[in-house]
């Protein structure tokens, strides 16, 4: 086994799931411990820009930017170069780090593992994200993170393989708008067993997983 194949401490399983719920709610950043690695940033993809991130926008040139795909109005998109790079990144790092877009200040490669969803394989663009995802290794202490994880990979499977059951804006395009939409709804997943009072996993009807979906809860 080489160090680039040598498995990464994710931290603990229950503190990063908060911490991501708050990521994707737009409370706080991701803190990922990246060290040097840029897969992200050198994985052909695409960073969505809202048109209220005007700090961000104001430090980017205009003509890197283009209209987001099916988006309102003032939604953009950054693009990445001829070699699958963003064009902010320089000398190995972030140019703007400070002043990031929304979409990298959530991002985070450990969602792959949590989910079991995989980003990509050894010979797409994506190989330098799921090379990194498939070393990330979380510690679950205890039943209560064992079947959260059980629940949000229950999440995960349910939204790649029952996608009709999904309202159709919410149906995934993407193995990150998976693992994201797995992690929104695994709640749905979990209830109280009435005999020991502890959490267990479950197979929603798909009534529940609207409603969880729905505009007013969010």
């Amino acid at each position: 086994m080489t160090d680039d194949d040598a498995p990464l401490p994710a931290g603990d399983f229950s503190v990063w799931l908060r911490g991501m719920q708050g990521a994707l709610r737009g409370e706080v950043d991701s803190v990922v411990p990246c060290g040097s690695c840029t897969a992200c940033c050198t994985s052909s993809q695409f960073v969505h820009i809202g048109p209220d991130e005007l700090d961000t926008l104001a430090h980017i040139p205009a003509e890197l930017l283009f209209p987001a795909p099916r988006m309102p109005r003032g939604n953009v998109v950054l693009g990445y170069d001829e070699k699958g790079h963003c064009p902010m990144l320089a000398d190995g790092g972030c140019s703007i780090y400070e002043h990031r877009p929304r979409t990298c200040r959530t991002y985070d490669c450990r969602i792959f593992p949590a989910a079991g969803v995989e980003p990509g394989d050894d010979h797409d663009d994506k190989a330098a994200i799921a090379r990194r995802a498939r070393r990330w290794r979380f510690d679950v202490a205890g039943d209560v993170d064992e079947t959260r994880h059980d629940a949000v990979r229950a999440a995960a499977r349910y939204v790649t393989e029952r996608r009709g059951d999904l309202p159709e804006a919410a149906v995934p395009t993407t193995p990150t708008q998976a693992a994201v939409l797995a992690v929104r709804i695994h709640g749905a997943f979990l209830r109280s067993d009435d005999d020991t009072g502890r959490s267990i996993v479950v197979d929603p009807e798909p009534d529940a997983i609207r409603v969880v979906l729905s505009p007013r809860r969010r």
